[in-house]
This record gives C-alpha cells, structure tokens and sequence, in this order.
C-alpha cells in the first residue's frame, strides 16, 4: 500500500531549517531540565505510593491535615486523574508496609463515612531506587552503542553515527519536554518511571527501524544511480520510503493516542512519552539521521 504515487520533496534542500528547529527544541528541553527538574516516580526515588479512590471528592487540605496528625504532613499529595482520587507519596522509610498503613489508617479515621479502595501500592527502598535509575540509564546508553556498531557494520561507521545522532535527539528532545510539560496538565502523568523508561526503549527501537528502512534504501539506489549526485540519490531514497514511513508512524500513532485517552492514568506516562518521540523519531530519520550523513560525505569530499 502507498499513501502516496509519486513525490518529489528536496528534503536536504530543508535540512538547514530543521536543524535549527531541532536545536531549538533540544535548547527548551535542556533549560527546562536544569531549571525545573526532572520528576522521578518513586521507583527511582525510593518510599512508599499509594493511589487511593474516594467515594465522594475530597480536599487535599483535610488529607494533608490528616497525614500530619499522624507524622507524614510532608508526603506528596495531588489529584489522580480526578478529584475523587488521590495519588499519595511518601519518602519515609519503615519496615514492611507500615507508611501505608498510617496513611490508611489515618484516612479512614478522619473520613469515616468514605469508602477507600486502594488503586495502587507500592513500596520502594532507596538503595533499590538508586539501583534503578543506575541500571535505566546504562539500558539507554548499551541500546545506543548496540544500534551504533549494528548500523556501522551493516552500512558504513557515517551512518551508524547519524543514526546515534537522531536517537540522541529523540530521546533528549522527548526527555526534556516531559520535564516542562510536567505538571502542566494534571491530567497526565510525567513522572521518569518504569513505564516511561520502557517507553523510551521502544522508541529507540522505533525510531532506528526507520532509519535503517531510509539508509537500506539510500544503499540500494546508490549502486542503481552512480552518476547522480549523492542529494539526488538521497532525496529520491527519502520520497521513495516516505509513504511507507508515514503509514507505519501514523498507526503507531494513532495506538497510542487511543492508549493516551482510554488507557488510564498508569498508562498515559508511557502512551505520551512514545507518541511524543514518534513524531520527532520520525523526522529526525529524514532531517537529522539521513542529512548529517550527506553533510559528512561533503565534508570528506572537500577535505580530499
């Protein structure tokens, strides 16, 4: 299938441009890191979490009050996707589930006539949580240097190090909005967790599939066009794959986006961190992998 016939984009022709839209995207992301901050989930921070439903809204005011009488007036309190349900956490340490069955117990006391159903526990050590964030950030830089050697020897080392490139810029881009776009809808969950981490794996999956589709193609018409110049080769490689690339980021897409709606609030981390990095996974296979190979190849050519 072709959502397209025939097209004839100068795509390089652009590349300049895009690769002061992606520099500037990567800027914000950065500023917003280093100002912000980044929200961990308590995976990676350590202490206890529990999301608890409430039959009828509450005021967090009253919670916070509530915890207070107990010794937890500092934990984290905020709506859960609506105002009858409350994500709690804490970073107090306790054997067991004791911090949970304070803040139960504690509930329950000042609002008697409430029924509670706890959504979700979890109890997290710091050492485990310090684990984690070291063992997320090693999975994220061996799957880089893994795709890197792969499209190195299946291609050349040039295209293997534009491929690094764009997925340094996907997931640098998608890792930055998520820390200034936290907090800015409540209805979204932004928190670094498992689930986003896991999320940023598969786009690097993702985004590297695609590349490697434009690069298999950009081989292929060198050995059939050898008197063309290497933009035309290229542009012709990109306008060749461009359907398929746009039938298979719009499906992956539109998935997500139905899981970002419908998918709860446990899921929406993880259905936005993806979405978010297809759309730029997608272009920066076209304006950032495939032109800094060309730029590289003039550079070599000028430098013989």
């Amino acid at each position: 299938m072709r959502l397209f016939k025939k097209t004839n984009i100068d795509f390089l022709g652009k590349r300049h441009f895009w690769y002061l839209v992606s520099s500037a995207m990567m800027v914000v992301g950065v500023v917003s890191i280093f100002t912000k901050g980044i929200a961990l989930g308590i995976d990676f921070r350590g202490g206890t979490e529990l999301v608890i439903a409430f039959s009828q809204p509450v005021q967090i005011s009253e919670v916070r009050a509530s915890l207070n009488a107990v010794g937890l007036g500092q934990s984290e309190i905020k709506s859960y996707g609506s105002a009858q349900n409350l994500l709690i956490r804490s970073t107090e340490q306790a054997e067991g589930t004791q911090i949970g069955d304070r803040i139960k117990a504690a509930l329950q006391k000042t609002f008697p006539d409430q029924k509670l159903d706890v959504i979700k526990e979890d109890k997290i050590g710091p050492k485990i949580g310090k684990e984690l964030r070291r063992d997320a950030l090693y999975a994220v830089i061996w799957s880089m240097l893994a795709i890197m050697a792969y499209v190195a020897i299946r291609f050349k080392f040039t295209y293997g190090l534009g491929a690094v490139i764009a997925l340094v810029h996907d997931v640098f881009t998608t890792f930055g909005f998520l820390s200034l776009l936290n907090g800015v809808f409540p209805q979204l969950n932004l928190e670094i967790s498992q689930e986003v981490i896991a999320a940023f794996l598969t786009l690097i999956g993702t985004s590297v599939n695609d590349t490697v589709v434009i690069f298999d193609r950009i081989r292929e018409n060198e050995k059939i066009y050898r008197s063309m110049p290497l933009d035309k080769v290229m542009n012709r490689s990109l306008n060749d794959t461009l359907s398929r690339t746009i039938i298979t980021s719009g499906t992956i897409f539109l998935v997500l986006f139905i899981l970002l709606i419908f998918g709860g609030e446990v899921n929406r981390g993880f259905a936005f961190t993806m979405g978010f990095g297809i759309v730029t996974g997608t272009y920066s296979s076209i304006y950032v992998a495939s032109a800094f190979v060309f730029d590289w190849s003039l550079l070599r050519k000028k430098k013989a």
